[in-house]
């Protein structure tokens, strides 16, 4: 069996074949870390060099995301039931008052295809609702979108709710969305800011880093 068509199904955004290749191997007990580690990650990463490149753009994103949840999908229930452990856990979500979910559903994906443990908490979703899931685990990233310019200062409530539950030292937030800049996240006091999926995946690879240092 070549392992190597399940990257190139991801890459190329070929569910069917991701699916195909994920069940077969499953079928030969290769080892589910295996594909993800040596195959789902990179060929996610592949993707997201592609769109910084102009070599990929949102609908080629969008259906390699698709390709890699379709084998994700076959494959988490196996990694936990071995107590395999992701890289982080991220809750994401559409701040209260917004609901726009296309970018923020992409960048969950590109995050599960990275390794994460992602916890989608939707859109429209109330500062009290962030800090819940945040409470949740210690460790937790908190990722936020925003799309209008009216929604985007949920965001700063957020972060200040956060403070308020006595947890914003332990917790990490990433915030981005179409009027989101680095000067807005500096002002708010976010840790990361990426301006698409792709670099989310950096971003927050970057924070669960410090978090173990």
């Amino acid at each position: 069996m070549d392992l190597s068509e399940l990257y190139q199904a991801i890459v190329t955004g070929n569910a069917k074949k991701a699916e195909e290749v994920t069940k077969a191997a499953l079928a030969e007990n290769v080892d589910p870390m295996e594909l993800v580690q040596k195959y789902m990650i990179p060929a996610m990463d592949e993707v997201g060099k592609r769109f910084e490149c102009n070599e990929y753009f949102v609908p080629e994103l969008l259906i390699a995301a698709r390709a890699m949840k379709t084998s994700l999908e076959l494959i988490t229930p196996l990694l936990v039931s071995r107590g395999a452990k992701p890289l982080g856990r991220i809750v994401i979500g559409t701040v209260q008052g917004d609901l726009h979910d296309i970018g923020k559903n992409l960048v969950a994906s590109m995050l599960e295809g990275g390794g994460f443990q992602v916890i989608d908490l939707g859109v429209d979703v109330p500062p009290e609702r962030f800090v819940e899931a945040a409470r949740e685990q210690e460790g937790t990233i908190v990722a936020m979108s925003a799309l209008l310019t009216t929604t985007m200062v949920m965001m700063e409530k957020v972060i200040k709710a956060l403070e308020e539950a006595g947890i914003r030292d332990r917790t990490k937030v990433m915030v981005g969305g179409a009027p989101i800049t680095q000067q807005y996240a500096d002002q708010i006091g976010a840790d990361g800011y990426s301006d698409n999926a792709s670099g989310a995946v950096a971003v927050a690879r970057k924070l669960v880093a410090v978090t173990a240092s």
